[in-house]
């Protein structure tokens, strides 16, 4: 099913439960791997994932569906991820730069993480970025999203989102060439 038929499933009476499962099936693994690529912790990422089904759930009674369904739950877990890590670096006092320190030592000890050392510096590279650019890397590079999808999902301009991928790509790029 296509996620026009799923949401007029879901306005069916009685039906709720049943197109919403189908609705977090679709899109489950794929949130999971956008949420991980942010915040790196399988335990934290399932944390968010959960808490964006829980809140799609709460407003998908009144989804509107002037995005994609697909744009929206993206958004709700972007936000959520990028919450998550904003609390999180308040709750350790960390500076920002010894936060990208502490994640990155996480994708060091990840027993998920099967890449080879050139990915591994990537990685790490990635984690360097601050968390809105480093969304939206990731949003680019590995979910291959067009500059517009990103836009409805962050809520900024298609100009504003090719400057952060750029000094993005440019932040990787030099860590690369000193590492490797």
């Amino acid at each position: 099913m296509d996620d026009k038929d799923l949401l007029a499933l879901f306005r069916e009476k009685g039906k709720e439960n049943y197109a919403f499962n189908l609705i977090v099936e679709k899109h489950s693994e794929r949130l999971y791997w956008h949420i991980r690529k942010l915040v790196t912790s399988h335990e934290d990422t399932n944390d968010i994932l959960q808490n964006t089904f829980i809140k799609a759930w709460g407003a998908l009674p009144k989804f509107r569906e002037e995005s994609r369904l697909f744009t929206w739950l993206y958004r709700i877990a972007t936000n959520e991820s990028l919450t998550f890590l904003k609390r999180s670096k308040l709750r350790s006092f960390l500076s920002l730069s010894d936060y990208s320190k502490q994640v990155e030592n996480q994708l060091e000890a990840d027993p998920w993480f099967d890449g080879d050392n050139t990915q591994r510096v990537f990685r790490k590279a990635i984690m360097t970025l601050p968390p809105k650019q480093r969304a939206v890397f990731n949003m680019r590079y590995y979910d291959e999203l067009k500059y517009e999808e990103i836009s409805e999902i962050l809520n900024t301009s298609v100009g504003a989102l090719k400057a952060s991928y750029h000094h993005a790509f440019k932040k990787i790029q030099e860590i690369l060439k000193e590492s490797i």
